[in-house]
């Protein structure tokens, strides 16, 4: 069986094409079958295909910018909010340090008037 490529031999591809030997063995000579005349029609599917591939790759490439905005635009109110939170806590620390630890008391006095008035609530309630 002779080899199909290069020339070697006359070869029928699935689409209709047909090589046959060249005057110089580094040419391909190529016919179209007249049964297969839709080539065009297909040619033209293709590039309606094509076109429509090109459409979706410009959407997708649209729709890549706006998201990488968006978490550009994201990553920047990040930074902006820990610098916020870190900035608070320099302050916060800061007060507790010079008011030393009053704030315990507080919280503590605090703790004690919710459990006093949670206790005489319930007594009164019982009556």
């Amino acid at each position: 069986m002779a080899n199909p490529l290069y020339g070697a031999g006359p070869s029928r591809s699935r689409e209709g094409l047909i090589s046959r030997n060249a005057a110089s063995s580094d040419e391909i000579q190529l016919r179209i079958d007249p049964m297969h005349a839709d080539l065009d029609e297909e040619i033209d599917g293709l590039h309606r295909k094509i076109r429509q591939l090109k459409g979706v790759a410009q959407e997708i490439e649209t729709e890549a910018k706006f998201q990488n905005d968006f978490i550009t635009q994201l990553q920047m109110t990040l930074i902006k909010a820990q610098a916020g939170v870190k900035n608070n806590m320099r302050r916060l620390n800061k007060s507790i340090i010079q008011k030393g630890s009053n704030h315990l008391v507080h919280v503590i006095l605090f703790t004690l008037f919710c459990f006093f008035v949670v206790y005489f609530w319930s007594k009164i309630s019982r009556r």
